[in-house]
């Protein structure tokens, strides 16, 4: 049985990218590890901040595929000689994924106190109004003939 999509309405062209990504969404681990926040910081920018305590700048890989942005943490368990009586800070491998609207850059990413910061901008949305001109089609065949000259 083939699943029903909601994109399937003749009114919605080319929607087949943006329903590959809800599917692709859904599909992202519900996992809360690493806890994060996304907040506006300006008009035009987005920070998404990563508690990842336990975490150096070189256990982390922040890469960007296609307009999925990714972000992975690996640590060394160099602390097997260590007896915990309670280990509540966590620092196991994770992945985090984020899908990004088109048109969405990351402009960096910076460490600061256990925390990673990722800041994004997003373009100004001008929703203009764009007239659409009606070409004639003979027009454009007679813009291909060659004119001799007699055409008074």
């Amino acid at each position: 049985m083939s699943r029903m999509s909601v994109f399937n309405s003749p009114f919605l062209l080319g929607f087949d990218q943006f329903e590959r990504t809800i599917d692709r969404i859904s599909k992202l681990s519900t996992d809360t590890y690493p806890p994060y926040n996304i907040e506006q910081i300006s008009t035009n920018s987005i920070r998404i901040t990563i508690a990842v305590a336990g975490f150096n700048k070189k256990d982390l890989d922040i890469s960007l595929e296609g307009n999925q942005l990714q972000i992975r943490g690996s640590r060394d368990d160099n602390e097997s000689d260590r007896i915990f009586i309670h280990r509540g800070i966590a620092t196991r491998q994770f992945q985090r994924n984020f899908i990004l609207a088109e048109g969405i850059e990351v402009k960096e990413a910076s460490m600061d106190n256990g925390l990673l910061f990722i800041d994004l901008s997003q373009p100004i949305n001008n929703e203009e109004s764009k007239k659409i001109e009606i070409k004639d089609k003979n027009n454009k065949i007679k813009d291909k003939l060659i004119s001799l000259g007699n055409d008074k």
